[in-house]
């Protein structure tokens, strides 16, 4: 397929009328909604917002589309899965983390399910994938965040019940979740760790404001647990899966960070475009200054080839083939390609482009978190090179 800022996906029909129909439902629907309410980037959402997306997503048949068609999906590939996380933000809606269900949605709760029992499935995941109930997912901590085995947060076997004590941060979707999908370590162990699925409403649980990060989203909280009962019926898998559970699940979740970040890139190429073509410098418009041609060149580069990088490692993923240290190179090279095509949409810009609350700097702060957020840099590189060596 050649290289196009918009891809068509002619050679693919049924990826090509989702992608018409999803960039119609943006176009139309979504972004307009997000304008009639004031919604940006970093409004403080409220529960009723995100049930209309839900809602609305679902009944478009977006809401969980990946997810196997027993549990309500149409089982996307990943390879598609990653052409439509492209274009929710590529777009530019605010809410486009909603649509497909990644904060909070059937996107969190997918990969766990073969850890779930019959009652689990029922009570908990079923009605996520409905879009009747949200989730987060807690494992990090302030002192625990590349090294998940430094956490502190214990669970303690009391008879038909495990104690919760502990503190879980950036826990992303946490001030709207009905429930979390927290790893412990067990008390009294080194290195045994276990999954429990915990209602945020129960007694020693408290859901604290977390942190407002660069790119002025609200979206997480802090859990705190303070003798908090929970059911031995709300252990997910058995004891000692805590880590395979919450951990087995990053290898694809940095590739599919990917997607997400290019097509933020994609929205900033589009932006310096429709600013270069209509910003008058010296009596020309910018666009027709060479050194400009040369950014436009540089950044369209950058797209293609971070596209090319997770199309094809998705490709791989959907033949059943490793790809754990072709996943690790897609977020490197995705996240840092990314981060250089916002920065030159910066340039493009000049001052507009240093404003606050303008979208090009908005992206800007967004893109440079992902350097360090899923996986640093640097930890990229080092499990790239733990894979070849």
């Amino acid at each position: 397929m050649p290289f196009t800022l918009q891809p068509s996906y002619d050679d693919r029909p049924r990826l090509q009328d989702l992608v018409v129909r999803l960039r119609a439902y943006l176009a139309d629907e979504l972004i307009p909604y997000e304008r009639e309410h004031g919604i940006t980037a970093e409004t403080k959402l409220d529960r009723a917002t995100l049930e209309h997306v839900w809602k609305r997503s679902a009944e478009l048949g977006f809401y969980g589309i990946s997810l196997p068609r027993e549990l309500g999906g149409k089982g996307l590939s990943f390879y598609e899965l990653c052409a439509l996380k492209e274009e929710l933000t590529a777009s530019g809606a605010a809410l486009s983390h909603s649509v497909l269900g990644d904060m909070g949605g059937p996107l969190r709760v997918g990969a766990i399910v073969k850890h779930a029992t019959e009652e689990q499935r029922e009570r908990y995941l079923m009605p996520v994938v409905r879009g009747e109930r949200a989730c987060c997912f807690s494992i990090t901590e302030e002192d625990a965040g590349s090294d998940v085995r430094r956490m502190t947060t214990t669970a303690t076997p009391d008879g038909d019940a495990f104690v919760l004590n502990g503190k879980k941060v950036f826990s992303s979707a946490a001030p709207f979740a009905d429930f979390a999908i927290v790893v412990a370590r067990m008390n009294g162990t080194e290195e045994v760790y276990s999954a429990f699925l915990v209602d945020l409403d129960t007694p020693g649980c408290r859901v604290l404001d977390g942190e407002v990060p660069m790119s002025g989203q609200q979206m997480e909280g802090d859990l705190v647990f303070e003798d908090c009962r929970i059911p031995a019926a709300n252990l997910l898998g058995e004891v000692g899966q805590g880590l395979r559970i919450g951990i087995g699940r990053i290898t694809l979740n940095r590739l599919l960070h990917c997607p997400s970040l290019i097509g933020a890139a994609r929205r900033a190429w589009d932006l310096s475009l429709e600013y270069a073509t209509n910003r008058v410098v010296f009596g020309q418009p910018l666009l027709a200054h060479q050194a400009i041609h040369h950014k436009i060149a540089e950044m369209a580069t950058e797209i293609y080839a971070a596209r090319a990088m997770v199309m094809t490692t998705a490709a791989k993923a959907d033949r059943g083939d490793n790809v754990s240290v072709e996943a690790n190179m897609c977020k490197l090279f995705t996240s840092e390609a990314s981060f250089r095509v916002a920065d030159q949409a910066v340039q493009i810009h000049g001052k507009a482009g240093l404003t606050r609350g303008h979208e090009v700097e908005q992206i800007f702060r967004s893109l440079r978190m992902f350097r360090i957020v899923t996986g640093t840099t640097e930890i990229h590189k080092n499990a790239i090179a733990k894979g070849l060596i």
